[in-house]
Formats: structure tokens, C-alpha cells, sequence
């Protein structure tokens, strides 16, 4: 089978509102514990590898089966991070050992009256087979967006 070689291009922006003061929210991504409370599909996933190391050059690994469905695998290496401001990585997404996508993200975190205001943006590169694949990558964003603010509201101190 020959594989049609195609590239396409995604960006979108997603914020939302926590009600949580930033310092929590930033947690959320910065401690590991935390981020695994959250990130990457809970129950709904069977996990075979993660990694988390949170610096300027750190690499985070998230990678799991989702139940009776494919392999998926999330690579990310920090390039920036601004305590309690702003984190940028670029990352990669396979999917059954399949590359996907190559992306840039910023994450920003602004202090608001009644908490945080936080803002992800990203760029993406989609190859050959995957090449529609933007507007689920956008769902899928907005999935964990939804899912931090159900953890941040569990936290509730």
C-alpha cells in the first residue's frame, strides 16, 4: 500500500476561566502527582510509559492504549517556562507507531479577579494519512482543558 504523502497545518486558541488562584492551576501542570491526577485519559486508557521532567529542555512521555483502540504516544520537550506565566513545548504524537503530528503549544496562565485565566494556543503539522486531523486535535485539547477544570474543582481548598 502506498501511502499518499501530504502535509497540513492547524492552529487554534482555547481559553478558558478557573476559578482557582494561579498558583493551583500552575501546579496542575508543574508537579507530576498532580498532572497525573489529570492528564491523558484517565480510566479510559490503559498506560504503558510516561516521563515527566518538568525544566527548560525536560522531556515529558505520555503513552497508552486506549481500550480496545489504538496506541498512542505523546512526546514533549520544554523550550520555555515562566513561573506561574507561561510554558512552551513542542511536541509529537504517534498513533499506533504511526507519526502524526508535530506541534507547538503555549500555555498561559494569567491572575484574574475570581482566578485564572488560561490560554492555550497551538500551532500543528499534520503528515500524510493524519493530514485532517486539526480539528480533533483541537477536541482533544479542549478535552483536557475540561478535564483540569474538573481536577482544579475536586482540589477546591
Amino acid at each position: 500500500m502506498t501511502i499518499e504523502r501530504r502535509i497540513a497545518r492547524a492552529d487554534f486558541t482555547l481559553s478558558r476561566h478557573y476559578p482557582a488562584p494561579i498558583d493551583r492551576v500552575w501546579d496542575a501542570f508543574a508537579d507530576e502527582q498532580q498532572k497525573q491526577s489529570w492528564w491523558g485519559g484517565g480510566d479510559a486508557v490503559e498506560h504503558r510509559d510516561w516521563m515527566f521532567d518538568f525544566r527548560v529542555g525536560g522531556r515529558d512521555i505520555d503513552e497508552g492504549r486506549f481500550h480496545d483502540g489504538p496506541v498512542t504516544r505523546y512526546e514533549a520537550t520544554y523550550t520555555d517556562i515562566v513561573e506561574h506565566s507561561r510554558i512552551v513545548t513542542t511536541y509529537d504524537m504517534w498513533l499506533d507507531g504511526v507519526h502524526m503530528s508535530t506541534s507547538i503549544a503555549s500555555l498561559e496562565f494569567d491572575a484574574v479577579d475570581g482566578g485564572t485565566r488560561f490560554t492555550h494556543t497551538e500551532h500543528g503539522v499534520f503528515f500524510d494519512q493524519f493530514w485532517a486531523d486539526g480539528s480533533n486535535r483541537e477536541q482533544g485539547s479542549a478535552g483536557l482543558l475540561e478535564a483540569l477544570g474538573a481536577y482544579l474543582a475536586r482540589r477546591k481548598e
